[in-house]
């Protein structure tokens, strides 16, 4: 499971998504080229999103396939990046088991 927090620069937790995804062959088999953001998830590592990234990362959600994420983590993706979008010094953190 890949949950979804937003962070301050001094690493304290301003957000938590309450729904995470699951590591599956869809979300692996993402093709980077296409989806840079969301391709480079790891299962096992944290990856950190500064407002310039939040922005690419978003334009990729509404062109996932279907089964990717589910409903829920996706509004909740999508409300948390425009948090760190209207927010300073917010990072959005995936974090990997």
């Amino acid at each position: 499971m890949i949950d979804l927090q937003i962070r301050r620069e001094n690493g304290t937790i301003e957000a938590r998504a309450k729904h995470g995804v699951v590591w599956g062959p869809e979300l692996a088999g993402l093709d980077q080229s296409v989806f840079p953001m969301l391709g480079h998830l790891l299962p096992y590592a944290d990856t950190v999103f500064n407002h310039r990234q939040v922005s690419t990362l978003l334009e990729e959600v509404p062109r996932l396939p279907a089964g990717v994420l589910t409903d829920e983590f996706a509004r909740e993706l999508i409300e948390l990046g425009h948090v760190v979008l209207d927010g300073q010094g917010l990072y959005l953190w995936f974090l990997g088991d």
